[in-house]
């Protein structure tokens, strides 16, 4: 499971651990979520076979078939190692490479995770919020009524049970998410919002709905942002 960076950097080594070179030097065999983005990271990461001597295999949203996730995993099967690695991030968190992992278990194929970014955590390290007791939600509904309800149940979730909760939105609707979260939880909530997480306009920001009401909206237009939710 090979973590990649989660913004743009000069040097993936500034992000990822120098131990995981030798293991990426190692493997000719990566499943993906993105060929394309994959092939730039290991690039980047200066991987020492030829890019176009690896083999790619995708797994995303548009693999449907449980058939089509056996077969990605027959080269392994047959004794050969696997990279496995998401656009960014850490490959089978809020990511599909969870599905090859759940069948490398099945099969008793060893499963190794490489130390790398994650946006969930590193947002709730710097939050300031229950890092005792959390949940990630993934994406809150698309519709108006619906999102409305989804975040009045987070809120009493996290009132309840006293836990964090963290949950994202598509870049291109981080604004209409923020502006229903203003309307919707009561003042004294507290809402994190952490955009370009490792990137060198990082933004992280914790503050109650009612502090939040009276400061100029933050700049997460188009840029991947975790929120999350707590008392």
């Amino acid at each position: 499971m090979i973590p990649c960076p989660i913004a743009d950097h000069e040097s993936v080594w500034e992000v990822l651990p120098e131990g995981n070179r030798r293991i990426m030097n190692s493997l000719d065999y990566f499943i993906v979520e993105n060929t394309r983005s994959a092939r730039r990271f290991l690039s980047k990461a200066g991987v020492e076979r030829p890019i176009a001597e690896l083999e790619f295999v995708e797994l995303n949203e548009h693999t449907t078939s449980p058939a089509d996730v056996e077969r990605m995993l027959k080269p392994v099967l047959a004794g050969r190692s696997a990279g496995v690695i998401s656009e960014a991030g850490v490959p089978g968190v809020a990511d599909p490479g969870a599905d090859i992992v759940a069948l490398a278990h099945r099969k008793g194929v060893r499963v190794v995770p490489l130390v790398g970014p994650s946006s969930i955590l590193m947002a709730l390290m710097a939050s300031g919020q229950n890092g005792q007791a959390f949940a990630f939600g993934g994406y809150l509904p698309v519709k108006d009524m619906e999102r409305g309800q989804r975040i009045k149940a987070l809120e009493r979730r996290a009132k309840q049970e006293r836990e964090a909760q963290i949950f994202i939105e598509a870049p291109y609707r981080n604004v209409k998410l923020y502006d229903a979260l203003l309307r919707s939880l009561s003042g004294g909530m507290r809402l994190t919002v952490a955009a370009n997480i490792t990137a060198g306009d990082e933004f992280i920001a914790t503050h109650t709905v009612e502090e939040w009401l009276r400061m100029p909206r933050p700049d997460i237009e188009k840029r991947p942002t975790i929120f999350i939710l707590g008392i």
